[in-house]
């Protein structure tokens, strides 16, 4: 599956954005799909992960209760959508597929992904 983030941009602290990651192929459902971040000097890290369904979500402790990841397996799109941002959120935010373990969606593990995106630049000022 190949799969386009965008919606990144540049928001002040306490503001919201919402990411958008779409996917090619007819077997987008088969996969639970991750938003991942990396900022300058620093290793990729998991944020967020959604089960093949939707039925199940992981987070990362840092981003519980202000993030959310949600999917349309129709529109062949996966959600993240951010509240509360603060400043150290900003990062290149990556969406990912894990075609081995669907219905888990809580693979935090960047190996653990099959395909990725090509990341999408998210900045919050303080």
């Amino acid at each position: 599956v190949q799969l386009q983030a965008s919606g990144g941009g540049l928001v002040q602290a306490g503001g919201s954005l919402g990411l958008s990651c779409a996917a090619s192929g007819r077997t987008f459902s088969s996969y639970a799909l991750g938003w991942f971040r990396q900022a300058p000097g620093t290793e990729r890290e998991f944020v967020a992960g959604i089960s093949w369904s939707g039925g199940r979500t992981t987070y990362a402790d840092f981003v519980k209760g202000r993030f959310t990841i949600s999917r349309d397996n129709a529109k062949n799109t996966v959600y993240l959508q951010m509240n509360s941002l603060k400043p150290e959120d900003t990062a290149v935010y990556y969406c990912a597929a894990d075609g081995s373990r669907p219905y888990y969606g809580g693979s935090i593990g960047a190996s653990l992904y099959d395909s990725w995106g090509q990341g999408t630049q998210v900045t919050v000022s303080s």
